[in-house]
């Protein structure tokens, strides 16, 4: 499929919203981007224009980003853009939207403890076995072909010169 993917890094804009709805976990929240760049002029770093994005969450994904994200915290999002175009009140309005596949903390601006969402595990569904990976170990024995060439040689009489 031709879809636009994105990364966007930015900070949380607004208190993610999480919905149990009929096909799953869904949550959304915007995402401020703004743009910095170094004034020559004035010696120092500025800020540039702001984009607003809403990011769209589901599933596991949409429960991790209720319990994990607050407003005003740097986060690197990847997903889907979707740009939509609609009338209200009389006016068109664009706005652009993210389904995130990967959503997370921006660790170039601070420190962040992971902890591995607790799954539901269920009655049919049993624990995997480890798979074996060590190597099987090298055969010490000759291979046939020299063992067998070995006894015709010993079962042959000497030749004497």
């Amino acid at each position: 499929m031709n879809e636009t993917m994105v990364c966007a890094v930015g900070n949380v804009a607004t208190q993610p919203v999480y919905r149990e709805l009929a096909s799953g976990p869904s949550a959304r929240f915007r995402l401020a981007v703004t743009a910095r760049y170094w004034d020559r002029e004035k010696g120092t770093w500025a800020d540039g224009h702001t984009n607003f994005f809403t990011v769209w969450a589901n599933r596991q994904l949409a429960t991790n980003v209720s319990a994990s994200l607050s407003v005003g915290e740097p986060v690197i999002v990847q997903g889907r853009l979707k740009v939509r175009e609609d009338v209200r009140d009389g006016q068109n309005r664009t706005s652009a939207d993210i389904d995130a596949v990967a959503i997370g903390h921006d660790l170039t601006r601070g420190t962040a403890a992971f902890r591995r969402a607790n799954r539901l595990e269920t009655a049919t569904t049993s624990p995997r076995p480890e798979p074996n990976w060590e190597t099987p170990p090298t055969p010490t024995a000759p291979p046939d072909s020299v063992a067998a060439d070995t006894q015709r040689a010993a079962a042959e009489p000497a030749l004497a010169t």
